[in-house]
């Protein structure tokens, strides 16, 4: 398959002779898209994971390659696509199977021009959720690992909930910032290169989250297990430390359950979901 959003493939293939398309996953943090990630690598020709280093190394490209460096005097706008190009060729290059790529990162949202100058064609799976679910759930993983204090919480071992609920959402906390982002490619000139998947609808009914993705990549349709979910994030977790911060659980299915954050920060962001007002919608957007 040849495409303008296309990376060098692996395996037997070798560049110049196949190209393999790349697709984007990001959104809101706590929405799923680990849950969508272990469900597309059920794909034998999909690869798919968490969040991946490939945003933070663009950025770092992007600025060694600005007026910063006073010998970017000497780099054109072609020569940035390919260098920027070449991170993505030799990233995923032959150390990845898998005829389709989606790489995760909650920053893409914030990078849609770059993307747009680099794959013209490219797309973007955005997964949200309301954000008071959101600040739930990364309370429940604090308060999971009460003796190991978080990344999350700049490692602050005294703080409240209010207090890291006010962390999470302001511009540059976990939640606000990705929020932000959200919005900029929601309401921007880029939005036609955007869907938004609710992880209400991936928890609660997959087979109708799993068949829009596959529809509006215009892949063939697949046959996913939804009774079979696996992903090995404990590495990683283990790494930040948060034990079981990614952890999918091995049946897809909504939970219900009552919230742990007091009644005024909950009900603060109830609000928030902008996605659902239809008449916002002001590009079309997919909000599956």
């Amino acid at each position: 398959m040849k495409s303008a959003h296309a990376i060098t493939g692996s395996g037997d293939w070798k560049k110049g002779e196949a190209v393999r398309p790349i697709y984007f996953i990001s959104g809101l943090p706590r929405s799923g898209s680990t849950l969508l990630a272990a469900l597309l690598r059920q794909n034998p020709r999909f690869h798919a994971h968490m969040s991946s280093p490939l945003a933070g190394m663009v950025d770092a490209m992007l600025g060694e390659m600005s007026d910063r460096n006073e010998l970017s005097v000497f780099i054109s706008d072609e020569q940035r696509r390919r260098v920027l190009r070449g991170l993505f060729e030799g990233y995923y290059g032959q150390d990845f199977a898998g005829d389709v790529i989606f790489d995760t990162n909650r920053t893409w949202c914030a990078k849609l021009p770059v993307l747009s100058e680099l794959y013209p064609d490219f797309k973007i799976i955005a997964c949200v959720r309301h954000l008071s679910w959101i600040i739930d759930s990364l309370e429940r993983a604090m308060q999971r690992n009460a003796l190991r204090p978080s990344f999350m919480s700049n490692f602050q071992t005294g703080s409240t909930v209010y207090h890291r609920a006010d962390g999470f959402t302001m511009g540059d906390g976990l939640v606000g910032y990705s929020y932000n982002a959200l919005k900029n490619a929601f309401f921007g000139e880029y939005a036609g290169h955007l869907m938004l998947l609710q992880y209400e609808t991936l928890a609660r009914d997959p087979a109708k989250a799993m068949a829009a993705v596959y529809d509006f990549i215009g892949e063939a349709p697949f046959q996913h297990d939804f009774n079979n979910v696996h992903l090995d994030t404990e590495a990683f977790d283990a790494h930040t430390g948060m034990p079981g911060l990614h952890a999918v659980g091995r049946k897809v299915a909504a939970q219900e359950r009552k919230t742990i954050l007091p009644p005024d920060i909950f009900r603060r962001f109830e609000n928030e979901a902008f996605w659902l007002n239809k008449q916002a919608n002001i590009h079309g957007v997919p909000v599956v």
